[in-house]
Order: structure tokens, then C-alpha cells, then sequence
């Protein structure tokens, strides 16, 4: 049997940077499961799987279009400091939960504070750069 769509996988992945830095990794836990095809992944992933057998290890080296795409500027805005929780002290690199207009969660990273603003970053942490995953089929479920 071999991954392809619409089957139940299981992999071990680590996730590193053009520098070598790794920022996430499934090894130490259990093995990643998701449906081949089915969107549940960024589609380099995904796509990069297919046809892999298991006990069968891959490098899959992907552009940020196959990741996260590439990072937006218009997902950079600045706010008033006054719509900042009360007691909170902005700091470059902080994570923050907001809601858009429509009521939605939205993750942003605080990306400078100025003295009546705060510039926040909703891109994802990873936009825009070149990931490498170092994947194993460890099972095919369905």
C-alpha cells in the first residue's frame, strides 16, 4: 500500500528553516494522522506524501507558495495603544488573540510599539519562508 488521496495517514515530521533551526518536529509524540488530499495540510505537505510507502522517509524542501505563501503587507496594520488589554505592556514578538470584525479569532504578533501605537502582524509566523520537513510514513490507517 502507498499514500495516496483519500487515505488515513500517519507521519513523523521535523520541520527546519533555511538555518537549520527547527521549528517543529512530531518525534517525542505521537505520529501526525491526517486524510491525504484532503486540505487538513499546507499543500506541499500534503502533495509530498503521495506515494510513499511505509517505513519510507522523505525530505520535502518547500517554496513558501507550498507553505504559508508569502507574507502579505496589507496583514501588517498599527492600532491606538488605548484597545490594548488594560496592564498589559506591549513587547516586539508577543503573541496576541483578536477578533475580526466579522467575529472571527485572529492570532497577531506584536511587531513594534510606539508610544500611542502598536503595529500588529497577522501573517502566519512562518509566511514567506522556505520550509524543509524531514518526513516517515509510519502507517496508512484507511
Amino acid at each position: 500500500m502507498i499514500a495516496e488521496k483519500g487515505k488515513k495517514i500517519r507521519v513523523h515530521y521535523t520541520g527546519t528553516l533555511s538555518d537549520g533551526e527547527v521549528f517543529d518536529s512530531s518525534r517525542g509524540r505521537p505520529p501526525l494522522e491526517f486524510t491525504v488530499g484532503a486540505g487538513q495540510m499546507i499543500p506541499g505537505f500534503d502533495s509530498g506524501v503521495v506515494g510513499m510507502k511505509v517505513g519510507e522517509e522523505r525530505t520535502l524542501v518547500l517554496p513558501p507558495d507550498q507553505a504559508y505563501g508569502s507574507k502579505r503587507d496589507d496583514m501588517v496594520f498599527t492600532v491606538s495603544r488605548d484597545v490594548m488589554p488594560k496592564n498589559y505592556e506591549p513587547s516586539v514578538g508577543d503573541s496576541l488573540q483578536m477578533m475580526t470584525r466579522g467575529g472571527s479569532p485572529m492570532s497577531v504578533t506584536v511587531a513594534s510599539v510606539g508610544e500611542d501605537s502598536v503595529e500588529l502582524d497577522a501573517n502566519h509566523r512562518l509566511a514567506g519562508k522556505e520550509l524543509t520537513f524531514q518526513v516517515e510514513l509510519v502507517e496508512i490507517v484507511e
